[in-house]
This record gives structure tokens, sequence and C-alpha cells, in this order.
């Protein structure tokens, strides 16, 4: 069995990363959807590669069983060939996790802990929003318009944000987003100030409809985190990608 411990761990890694890129949307809790056929293409080589050290390794046990035919007593025919070492074996248990228990999306405790918000334009004129209320804006938007629009795009009108719920240490909670450029490890935080509402649990998915609280001058930090002034607060299931394009 041990010779067949790498064809095995290939196998199982490879139909893990399938699992999870061709077979569910899974993928999208760890990166942008444009990196799934690298996903599926990893995923389908790593299986065909363990096939193949599978046939290898039954191959070297078929000539290994002729040789001891012919008379070659002389040596015990168990462990010959490397079956690398035991250790390997560990490996199958982030597959498997990985396999039958994906690990969810990042979430509150990831948003709390980023402690500084760069910003991804300075001051200045935005486009206009289309026609119509309400408007629906990712968080990442909606910060940015809030904070450094120098039109003043939000005024007036009436914004729908959908995030889950993150809370502050003073009692405030917030719709929070996590932006990322590649996949969940580059992942930062957009959020925003909910006011008039009712908190839901944390990393509850909810739609914020509401309008803009202006707070503090452009690109100060008292702009930071924008403000919702709440009109409802509804509960939603989380949706197949969970980040937002950075």
């Amino acid at each position: 069995m041990r010779r067949y411990g790498p064809a095995v761990l290939l196998a199982l890694v490879g139909a893990a990363i399938l699992r999870v890129s061709l077979f569910s949307e899974l993928y999208l809790r760890y990166v942008q959807a444009g990196l799934r056929p690298y996903l599926v293409v990893s995923g389908a080589a790593l299986v065909l590669l363990g096939a193949a050290v599978a046939a290898v390794a039954n191959r070297a046990d078929h000539e290994q069983d002729h040789e001891h035919g012919h008379g070659d007593g002389g040596h015990a025919g168990h462990g010959h060939g490397p079956g690398g070492p035991r250790v390997a074996w560990f490996l199958t248990l982030p597959a498997l996790a990985l396999l039958l228990f994906p690990p969810p999306a990042l979430g509150s405790y990831s948003a709390e802990r980023e402690a500084a918000r760069s910003a991804a334009r300075g001051v200045g004129a935005f486009p206009a929003l289309p026609p119509g209320d309400p408007v629906d804006l990712t968080l990442g938007e909606f910060g940015s318009r809030a904070v450094y629009d120098s039109r003043r795009s939000l005024d007036g009108r009436t914004v729908r944000l959908t995030g889950f719920v993150t809370r502050g240490g003073d009692g405030t909670w917030y719709v929070t987003r996590l932006l990322v450029s590649c996949c969940a490890a580059d992942a930062t935080a957009a959020r925003a100030e909910v006011r008039g509402a009712q908190a839901p649990p944390a990393d509850t998915w909810v739609t914020v409809t509401g309008s803009w609280h202006p707070e503090g001058g452009l690109g100060s930090d008292a702009a930071w985190p924008p403000v919702v002034d709440a009109a409802s607060v509804r509960r939603v299931t989380q949706p197949d990608n969970p980040y937002e394009k950075r």
C-alpha cells in the first residue's frame, strides 16, 4: 500500500480541487471567478497524474512478482521502491477536509482584524449614478463615493447594500463585504455603519436599504467608515460569490 501512497495523495488533492471548482461554485469562497478554468485544469491534471503513478506502481508490483516466480527468493518483495515518507500521509487530512467539508468564506473575524484601509482613489468627480431608487451599490463603490466623490452623487439617493454583519466595540454595527483582487488571501474589508435599525447576529447576510448620512469632510478620517440611515434591513442568503472585486 505504501507504494501507492503518492498516487492516492495526488488523486485526493485533484479530486478536492475538482469538487470545489468543476462540480460546484464553492471555489468562489477562495478565489475570483476568472481562475476557475485554471483550477479545473490543475485538478484534472493531478487526478491523471495520480492514475499514472498508480499504473507505474502496479507494473512494478507485477514485475516483482514475476521475478519471485522465477526463484528469486532471496529478497522479500515487501517495501521495494520509493513509497515516500510516511509523514506525507498527513497531506490527506487537508485534502479530505476540502473534499468533504469545504471551509466557509471569510467573514466578520477577518473583516474586524483589518486595522487600516487604504484608499483606491483620491478625492474627485465620480460618474453619475443610474436613475431610479433604490440603486444597488457594492460596499466598495458606496464607500468610495461617500468618502471621495466631490460631486456628492449619493445625496438624496436611496441605496441598497448587501453584505454580512460585523460589530464595533461601542455597540455600532456594519454591513460588510470583503474585497479581493485574486483570492481570499489578499482580502480587505469594505463596510458601512448602519444606523436606525437593530443589529442582526454577526455574520448574518443582510440587504440594507437606506440613505447616505454624510460624516466628516471629503477624504478625511472622519468620513470613514461611511454611514447609512437604514429604512429596512432584510436577511438574505449568502451569495454564491461572497466577495467583491477590488
